[in-house]
């Protein structure tokens, strides 16, 4: 399809799946003081341990997979691939399953695995230098701390490899242009926080802690950076004793030079009710943020404006369970 004949599609499908599902889609072309707005992005998400790419508001077509249940789909910043990871035992508690991590097109194609299942592996990224490299979170059995590993675009397992002391506590986030990640860490010497890693060939990782007034009162998750770089969505817990329910959901202005989160600003759960707000993620530039919310045991798709500060549900099948949203050519 060539990228007219897309754009067209694209336009169609907003307006189309908008009038089925009963309420209107606003056109991201045009902002509400009439400005150019950045195209509106596909997403990519689980469905009943199905991963989708879809446009927002519209119901869902063929699934990348099936017959298994797949999670937490983040999509590249070029060359248009999906990396997730798949249950492969089930366990009551989430830190017990065993996953394995695997790349594919966001058309379905070039499915490959990079871990072999036997490990717990959660939550995988790109890198944005450049590379497209993939990382990930490996649990350690014996300590139950994780560790970031990284493999590369047609790897097998067994070619991944750590790039964090397995010792210690680090999870990675969301990544840089200039190659630093941005990680939760339990550093033997910095305590617990957010920082941003440096991995370079030959030396040890180096961690740079980041300044943020809520880290003092609880711990930060989920954090993604947008596309520019100077902005941050993610979770905030209260306190240190890890929970999923009752996230408040953030947006922030970052800066990368000077380490700093400010300017906060809730966009959902300010009252840190005791439902399922997660997985925050950056669309349409950076001009909106797309969350998961499970308030019944089903999980939809909301999508936050940051022009108007409206949300609106974007999920279009009730009985079905959305989780893990992600914006097109974003990488978390």
């Amino acid at each position: 399809m060539r990228h007219d004949q897309s754009i067209h599609r694209r336009d169609f499908l907003k307006t189309t799946a908008g009038a089925a599902a009963g309420f209107s889609i606003v056109p991201f072309a045009i902002g509400l003081n009439g400005a150019e707005q950045p195209e509106a992005s596909r997403i990519s998400y689980c469905c009943d341990g199905r991963i989708y790419v879809n446009e927002p508001g519209a119901p869902e077509g063929k699934p990348l997979t099936t017959g298994h249940m797949d999670f937490k789909p983040s999509w590249s910043k070029t060359e248009g691939r999906l990396i997730c990871f798949r249950r492969t035992k089930n366990d009551p508690i989430t830190a017990n399953w065993k996953s394995a991590i695997f790349v594919v097109n966001a058309d379905g194609s070039g499915f490959h695995l990079l871990s072999d299942g036997t490990r717990t592996d959660f939550n995988p990224t790109w890198t944005r230098d450049g590379s497209n490299t993939p990382i990930w979170n490996r649990k350690n059995d014996k300590t139950g701390a994780y560790c970031v590993m990284k493999s590369k675009v047609g790897g097998k397992p067994g070619d991944e490899i750590p790039l964090t002391d397995t010792k210690f506590h680090t999870w990675a986030h969301s990544c840089l242009t200039d190659g630093r990640i941005l990680v939760n860490s339990r550093h033997p010497t910095l305590g617990f926080g957010v920082c941003l890693l440096t991995c370079k060939e030959g030396e040890s990782p180096c961690y740079e802690p980041v300044q943020c007034e809520l880290s003092a009162k609880g711990e930060l998750h989920r954090v993604s950076i947008s596309p520019s770089e100077k902005k941050i969505c993610f979770e905030f817990m209260t306190g240190h004793k890890f929970s999923e329910l009752g996230h408040v959901l953030y947006i922030a202005d970052f800066d990368a030079e000077k380490r700093t989160i400010t300017n906060l600003k809730v966009i959902a759960n300010a009252e840190a009710n005791p439902k399922w707000y997660a997985y925050a993620r950056w669309i349409n530039g950076e001009s909106a943020v797309v969350y998961h919310l499970n308030q019944t045991g089903k999980g939809e798709l909301q999508v936050y404006q940051l022009s108007d500060g409206t949300t609106k549900r974007v999920s279009t099948n009730p009985k079905a369970d959305y989780r893990y949203p992600h914006g097109e050519a974003a990488p978390c």
